[in-house]
This record gives C-alpha cells, structure tokens and sequence, in this order.
C-alpha cells in the first residue's frame, strides 16, 4: 500500500507550482480584473468563459459547474488521478523529493499507477530516440530523409526508432525497474508465448504526447517489407491514452494557437512537422482516428472562442479527405471559431507539397480557404443533376437538415441564400423559408425532453440545477441582504485584516443564506479571519480543510476567487459591509421580539413583558448607533 505522503511536502508542492502556470497548459487564459485569470472551463462544456484562476490565492473556480480548488485538485481532476499521483506530478515538475510517512520513498511501489505509466512512457521515448542512432535504424533516417527532415528535426519532434528484435525496449524498461504487469498496461508491450514482448518492433516511432506535454502513446510507422503489420500502428486504449481525446503536436503548438486565436488540424504526424518547420506551428493531427467532439473541446480552450478565432482543415484532396472533411462538419458547430477547409490544388498533403514546392507553398496553403460549410455543401449539391426540378429538390432536402442545424439566425439565413445560389433556384426566399421550418421542427423535437437546468453565466447569477446544492428555495443572489453578506465573506476570505477582528464576532445566524452561514463557520472552525491576516495562503487551505463537505468546499473556492465588487477595496469599504450584514441581523431580531411583545402583552405576564421590553429597547439602541455611527458601533 502506497504510504502517506508528508505534509510538509505536499504544502512545498502547493507552493513552489504557480496554478496559471499549469491551468496554461490546458486552456488560455485571460485577464478577468482584480488580479484573476478567466479561460473557458475544461470540466463542462461553455460558450463564454465562467472558469477563473486567481494566482494571488492559488485556487480556480467555474462559475458555470461550481468546480473548484488548489493547484493540486486542478491537476487530479483534469488528468483523473489521485492525490497522491497529482502531487507526484507537480513535486516533478517544481524539482522536489516527497517523503513518505510509512516506509521511506519506494518509488517502484509507492507511485500511482499513472505516474508509473507516463514514467514508462518517457523512458521508451529516450529509449527509442537513441536507436534512431544506430545502424539498424538506417532505413528510418532514410524515410525521414527522403520526406526532407534531417537529424534535428527528428529531435525537436522526439521520433525514435523501435528495434527489430522481440523484447529490446521490454528488457531496457525492466532494468529500470518496470514490471510486467506495468509494460503490458501501458501498452508498450503484450503477451507473447513465453511473458512480454514489444509491441512496436522495426518502426520510426513518433512519441504523442498530451496537451501538459507528457508522453502517453506512440505513433508507429511501419519501414520493412516483411512486416505484415498496419501502415501506421498506434498506441492500444490504456489508462493514459485515449486516441480521441488526443492530439498529436498539441504540446508544441498550444501557446502559437492561443496567441494566434487560429488552429490548423492536419491528417499525419509527418505533415505536422512539415508545417511546424514551414513556420505553421499551430498545426496539429489527430492519431488514427477521425476529427471529433474530444478533439473540438482541447482547441475550444485554446482559442477561448473569441470573434477572431480560426480552425483550418488541411484534408487530403481525394475521396477520404473530404470523408473526413464532411465528418468534421458534423461538429463544426460546436466550434464558435470559424471554420475552414484547405486543400491544395494538386491534391497533396502538406508534407508532400513541402517535398514538391518548399516551405513557402505550405505556409501559402492556409491562406486561401474555403469555408468548412461551403464545401460540405459543394459535396452535398456535386452529386446531384441540378439540371432538373428533381434534382434540385433532392440537394435541397439533403443540404436543407445540414444549415438548418446552424444555431446563428443570422448566418444561418446568409448559408441559406448562399445555397440557393448554389442550387440555381431562384425563388431565394422559399429555400429561406424551408430552411426555417426544419430548423423549428429540429427544435421542437428537442424540446420533448423537457427544459435544460439553467447555469450561472458568471458571478453574480442565480445558479438553478437538477439537483440543488443546498435544500429550500433557489439562492438568488440578486438580493441585496444575499448580495451583501457574500461580498462580507468574499472579504473575510480575501482581505481578512480588513474585516477583523469584527468579523469574527459576527454568528453563522447573521448570515440568512445556508450556503453563508456554512461557509462562515468554516471559517470559525479554522481560526476566524484574525488568523487569516497573519497566515496568508494557509489561510485559504485552513477554510477548504475545515468545510464540512465538498459543497460548502466550493462555496468556499468560489468566495475566494470572485472579484470583490467594489474596484477600491479599503476598511471603509469592509465596514460598510460589515455594518449592513449586522443591521439586517438586528433588525430581524426587532421584528420578532416586537411579534414576541405583542403575544406577551396578550397574555399578561408583566415579568416576561418586562424582559421583552428591555432587550427591544437594547436592539432599538444599538440599531440607531449603527446607523449613525457606522463601523465605530460595532
């Protein structure tokens, strides 16, 4: 079993890895004020960005799926590891040795099953990389060669040559210390008669590494005659790879494509080397597989979605590219970049036209495109006789479903005429027309399953769910008393020297929403807001620790990254909300001691009435004190 990890350690680790630095290597980010990062979130699907990073704290949240933490739940629920193995991951990354409380470091034991995997993964790559250096592999310098990549090409895109023989890389893993059980999982290696052998064997290797940059599958050429195998064989399904939701470059080309807003998505690993060495370094491939919804999402938080934002297909020419072309079209609006298809005239694939015509023609190649729905729709309308009535109808009841399915009613009516056009009918507005009734037929048939739960569209919205956080009514923080006590916790979490000692005075009873009085006395449990001001970021990890479960855990992450709503935040702005949360607080209890007074009067019982009396007249005092003094009352 693996042992605990230190304490102190996993607090270094928290420490010495800024959290925008690993959320960029997922998703672009980008200035939400008051210090906050903002991108679109990677745990649910958006079409604006609700997820936010603060680097001051160190923590993230999304506004949208309430999902939130540290630096090191960011990691373990992005990559779908452990603790421990999220931890692991960052302590390689800042250079720090953990300690293990039972037993001392053991990395062959004590490391998660996908550390361990990924390690694997990396030792093949060097592995294979040094044995493109030896004469067996002559063959594969000659492939690469001959398609015009030399010897530093092939080591800044890390490919590698796999051994003829049966078990090279098995034996050279086991001597790090891998087990079986280990390379067969990683898919390395499988089962033969007599234990593992290789599952790659007399091929150049192309390392696919995922989005955070590590390696998690191969690409595998293959070179000899007598090998009967695939053209192309990849990685198996394991617990690190998944060939949709991968795409091969994507480490090298994440920071062009986010800087660039424009992502060019090409067929084979060769010809995204060509691009990347004809200056195109946003370009990406997919691995065996075709283009799809796993793929969209990785760009989508690349480019942010913005207005400017580009997706440029470069499909072979031929009958299986604009197969492929028309498969991605599929999704294309789940894109809200543009989209576009590149195909050169004569049909290459960039690495060939790099081969025929230099670097030049392949950077030229992206430049005139044509929209990805024009050309699905070209194909649609070339297979008909547009030359008959019949065949006019027929492209437009194929053509029709596919712009009626265009979400935009604006662009959906300019594809419209545009087919029209294409489909020589002249009576424009009738193909318009048609157009609309599809798309409010497809709308009602997707109205029978009932109305979608609402999200909050950022800070400040009511969040309506399926499954309500907190029992009884909706939080609708539009409410000037919701409203003002979640900017007094904001504060108690992000300025606590502003609000305390006060604060800490104050009861979970003053704040009327659950979700408040829970997080406040999460707070209490971890020290008050007088702690806080000394304890700085352990102060925000003391909260999170002391929530008694993972919801009132987010609400606390979220209170922590929000953006205070006052731009100048000062005492005098921390004891205005302070002020207002315990005037309401009193003026609640005025209400029912005067409600109290009133049956006691009815009653008789002088002594009670008298009780009742004096500690109205107290709350009376204290409320007008509030009023006219402000925060010196408190």
């Amino acid at each position: 079993m693996a042992g605990r990890i230190n304490d102190e350690d996993v607090k270094a680790v928290r420490d010495a890895v800024p959290i925008d630095a690993v959320v960029s290597e997922y998703l672009s980010l980008r200035n939400a004020g008051g210090g906050n990062l903002k991108g679109l979130c990677p745990f649910h699907d958006e079409k604006s960005p609700s997820f936010q990073v603060s680097p001051a704290k160190g923590l993230f949240h999304c506004f949208g799926c309430q999902e939130g933490g540290d630096t090191i739940t960011f990691v373990r629920k992005v990559d779908h590891l452990t603790f421990s193995e999220a931890v692991e991951r960052l302590a390689a990354k800042a250079g720090i040795t953990l300690r293990y409380e039972e037993g001392g470091y053991n990395p062959s034991h004590q490391r998660g099953e996908r550390i361990r995997l990924i390690e694997a993964h990396k030792a093949a790559a060097e592995f294979y990389a040094k044995q493109l250096e030896g004469p067996e592999a002559e063959t594969g310098r000659r492939f690469l060669a001959e398609r015009g990549f030399d010897q530093a090409a092939a080591t800044h895109f890390g490919v590698g040559y796999s051994p003829v023989g049966w078990d090279h890389l098995t034996r050279y893993l086991r001597g790090q210390g891998f087990t079986d059980k280990e390379l067969i999982t990683s898919g390395l290696a499988q089962d033969g008669r007599r234990g593992p052998v290789d599952r790659f064997r007399g091929r150049l290797m192309w390392p696919i590494r995922d989005i955070g940059g590590e390696v998690v599958g191969f690409g595998a050429r293959r070179l000899r005659e007598d090998d009967n195998g695939p053209k192309y064989l990849n990685t198996p399904e394991t617990p690190i790879y998944r060939k949709s939701q991968v795409l091969y470059g994507i480490d090298l080309a994440k920071k062009d494509i986010a800087k660039a807003s424009r992502a060019v998505v090409v067929e084979g690993y060769t010809d995204v080397m060509a691009c990347h060495l004809a200056g195109i370094t946003t370009a990406v491939a997919t691995c065996g597989t075709a283009f799809g919804q796993d793929h969209i999402k990785i760009l989508r938080r690349l480019l942010m979605d913005n207005g400017s934002a580009r997706v440029i297909f470069t499909f072979d020419g031929d009958a299986a590219g604009q197969k492929a072309a028309l498969r991605a079209f599929e999704d294309d609006q789940k894109f809200a970049a543009e989209t576009y298809i590149a195909i050169a005239p004569d049909g290459m694939d960039p690495c060939d036209l790099r081969l025929a015509k230099g670097d030049e023609a392949v950077a030229d190649l992206v430049e005139p495109r044509t929209p990805l729905f024009e050309f699905a729709l070209r194909q649609i309308v070339s297979r008909y006789d547009l030359e008959t009535p019949a065949g006019r109808a027929a492209a437009l009841d194929e053509a029709g479903p596919v712009v009626a399915r265009i979400k935009s009613a604006s662009s959906q009516h300019e594809v419209a005429v545009q087919l029209a056009g294409m489909l020589g009918i002249l009576d424009t507005q009738f193909v318009v027309r048609r157009i609309g009734q599809l798309a409010r037929w497809a709308r009602d048939r997707g109205s029978d399953a009932g109305p979608a739960p609402r999200r909050a569209d950022g800070p400040g919205h009511a969040i309506e769910t399926s499954a309500p956080r907190f029992s009884g009514p909706a939080l609708n923080l539009r409410s000037p008393a919701f409203t003002t006590e979640r900017e007094l916790l904001k504060l108690a979490l992000q300025r606590p020297e502003l609000v305390s000692p006060a604060f800490d005075a104050y009861g979970s009873d003053e704040f009327t929403a659950a979700p408040y009085a829970a997080v406040r006395e999460a707070i209490e449990e971890a020290g008050g807001a007088e702690l806080g001001a000394d304890l700085g970021m352990d102060y925000l990890t003391r909260v999170r620790e002391a929530a008694p479960d993972d919801t009132v855990r987010a609400m606390v992450t979220e209170l922590a990254v929000e953006a205070i709503r006052r731009r100048t935040v000062d005492e005098v702005y921390a004891g205005e909300q302070l002020v207002k949360v315990r005037l309401r607080a009193v003026e609640r209890r005025i209400r029912d001691l005067q409600g109290t007074f009133t049956r006691v009067a009815a009653q008789g019982d002088q002594q009670q009435l008298a009780s009742v009396q004096n500690e109205l007249w107290v709350l009376q005092q204290y409320d007008r004190s509030l009023r006219n003094n402000g925060a010196q009352a408190l």
